[in-house]
C-alpha cells in the first residue's frame, strides 16, 4: 500500500502490529530475550548515526528504514520498561504529549510567538519552570554528545537565555582574537596552551556558524565528503600510472587534485 494512502487507524494498526512482534521476540528469541538497556545503548547510537548518514545523502529509502531501526530501540526500552513496572509505551506516549503541549502555549494556551527564534526561546525558558526539569540553561546539554554538536548546542541554548552578539558581524573579532592568541602559542610552542587555544578558535567559529545559520556539523561533514571524493579521485588517477600515490611529487598530487575540483568532485 502506498504510504500516502494510509489513514490514522491504518499508521496504529502497524504500530500496534510492531509492538507485537516485539513482544513475540521478547518472548521466545535467545538474543532479543537476553538484552538490556545497557547492551541496547551503543547499537542505538549506531543507529542514529545511520540515520543521520540517510539524511544527509537525503536517501528516503534509507531513511525509511533507519527511522525503523530506530524505532524498534524506542519501543524496545519501553518494553524493558514495562517489564520493570517503571513505565511502558503508553506512558512514553503520555509523557511526551504532555511536554509538547505544555512547552507549546503559542499553539495550545492562546499565546503568541510570530517567529521560530521566540519559540526556542520560550521552549528553553518553559524547560527551566517544569518540576524536576533543569535547573541552569545548561544543564540539560548531554555530557556524551560528540564536541562539535556539544559546543553548537551550548551556544544555542545560551542564545536563547539571552547571552549572543548584539550584531552578528561582531563574531569575527573574537574569531581573530582567538587566531591571533593561537598564533602566539604556537610560536612559544606551548603544547597544553596550543590545544586551549585550538579549542577556543573552533569554539568561535562553531559560534559564527550559528550566527549565520550554517550547522557546524553538517558543514564539515561536507567538507569531509568531498575530500573523500577527491582523494578517492587521487588515487584512481595514481593507480592508472602503476606508480604507488606515496611516490608523486606535492605538485603531482595537487595537479591531479586541481583536476578532482574541475571535475565538480
Amino acid at each position: 500500500m502506498d504510504w500516502q494512502t494510509t489513514t490514522r487507524d491504518e499508521q496504529m494498526k502497524a504500530f500496534g502490529r510492531l509492538l507485537d512482534i516485539l513482544d513475540e521476540l521478547r518472548l521466545k528469541c535467545p538474543w532479543d530475550r537476553k538484552q538490556t538497556n545497557e547492551s541496547l545503548r551503543p547499537n542505538t547510537i549506531e543507529e542514529t548515526y545511520e540515520l543521520c548518514d540517510a539524511i544527509i545523502r537525503n536517501d528516503n529509502a534509507d531513511i525509511e528504514k533507519e527511522l525503523g531501526d530506530l524505532l524498534l530501540h524506542i519501543v524496545f526500552y519501553a518494553k524493558i520498561g514495562e517489564e520493570k513496572g517503571a513505565f511502558d509505551i503508553r506512558s512514553v506516549c503520555d509523557v511526551l504529549c504532555r511536554k509538547l503541549i505544555y512547552r507549546h502555549p503559542h499553539v495550545f494556551a492562546g499565546e503568541t510567538a510570530d517567529s521560530s527564534a521566540k519559540v526556542e526561546q520560550s521552549w528553553e525558558q518553559l524547560k527551566l519552570k517544569e518540576k524536576g526539569g533543569n535547573k541552569t540553561v545548561l544543564e540539560g546539554v548531554p555530557a556524551s554528545l560528540p564536541s562539535l554538536v556539544k559546543a553548537h548546542r551550548i551556544q544555542d541554548k545560551a542564545r536563547n537565555a539571552g547571552f549572543d552578539w548584539e550584531q552578528r558581524e561582531q563574531v569575527w573579532d573574537k574569531v581573530l582574537e582567538e587566531f591571533t592568541e593561537l598564533k602566539a602559542e604556537i610560536n612559544r610552542m606551548d603544547a597544553d596552551r596550543m590545544e586551549a587555544e585550538f579549542g577556543d578558535l573552533f569554539f568561535s567559529l562553531i559560534n559564527a556558524a550559528r550566527l549565520y545559520q550554517i550547522n557546524p556539523d553538517n558543514a564539515l561533514e561536507r567538507t569531509n565528503r568531498k575530500f573523500i571524493r577527491r582523494f578517492s579521485y587521487l588515487e584512481e588517477q595514481t593507480r592508472k600510472t602503476g606508480r604507488p600515490l606515496k611516490d608523486l611529487s606535492l605538485e603531482e598530487m595537487d595537479a591531479i587534485w586541481d583536476e578532482a575540483k574541475a571535475k565538480g568532485l
